[in-house]
């Protein structure tokens, strides 16, 4: 068995790095089957017996990272030579391989970064301030009542850390200073008009300026919360899975 690993820092969020991988497919002269699929963090494919291989499978994971999503590539095969022959046909398959596999890595990482221009990315706060977070209920709309991390929609050509401080300020009143990525989050429904399923939720954790004073401008009530009483609330969908992470942040400040 040979195998070869490629990791790739794609400049766009979880769903498009999912989505424009699946669209381009792999560089593989046989076409492969998908075996697993699980939008938008793992798939994978395989081709059987033919055209001198006993089998070969393709994986890819994708991870969420505050400069994008990593992803990372694993080729494993086996040809139908004589295991001699194969010792020798082995590292030209293996050049063959790597280079089908840099031609392509390249022409994905623009494109997906090409489809991110057209997504509404949505990012949020986790606000500290020592051991407690900031959680705000919204007022209005499909979950009026629910709690959520702050934030909001990135403009077009926003960086999404600037678009982050924006929101901030506009619906807490206070400049922050992000402090670390926390997690992305797939939005199953429609965002800004985009395609369903296409936008994810981008959380940093982030700290107030010294002195300032948070204020509810667009919120029915503001709440700093310890983790143990964080699961107590009726969160919106989309924020509840962040709390593991939060907690965990928590507990290591």
């Amino acid at each position: 068995m040979s195998q070869l690993r490629f990791t790739t820092l794609v400049e766009a969020p979880l769903t498009v790095a999912f989505d424009v991988a699946r669209a381009l497919g792999r560089p593989w002269p046989a076409p492969l089957e998908e075996v697993v699929s699980v939008r938008p963090v793992r798939d994978v494919y395989a081709v059987g017996p033919g055209r001198g291989w006993r089998w070969l499978t393709h994986s890819r994971r994708y991870t969420a990272t505050g400069a994008g999503t990593l992803v990372e590539e694993q080729v494993d095969w086996a040809t139908a030579l004589p295991w001699v022959l194969g010792r020798v046909v082995d590292p030209l398959l293996r050049r063959r391989v790597l280079r089908a596999m840099q031609a392509h890595l390249d022409g994905y990482a623009a494109a997906a970064a090409r489809r991110a221009l057209d997504v509404v990315q949505v990012v949020g706060a986790a606000l500290v301030d020592g051991d407690r977070v900031l959680v705000a209920q919204r007022s209005g709309g499909l979950y009026d009542g629910c709690w959520e991390f702050p934030g909001g929609k990135v403009e077009p050509g926003e960086e999404e850390l600037a678009a982050l401080v924006r929101e901030i300020g506009e619906e807490l009143g206070v400049v922050v200073v992000p402090q670390g990525f926390l997690g992305e989050v797939v939005l199953d429904g429609v965002v800004a008009g985009g395609l369903p399923g296409g936008s994810t939720l981008r959380v940093w954790w982030a700290r107030a300026e010294p002195g300032a004073e948070v204020t509810a401008h667009e919120h029915s009530e503001l709440r700093w919360l310890t983790a143990a009483d964080l699961e107590s609330l009726d969160w919106i969908p989309a924020d509840r899975p962040l709390l593991p992470a939060v907690r965990a942040l928590l507990a290591r400040l």
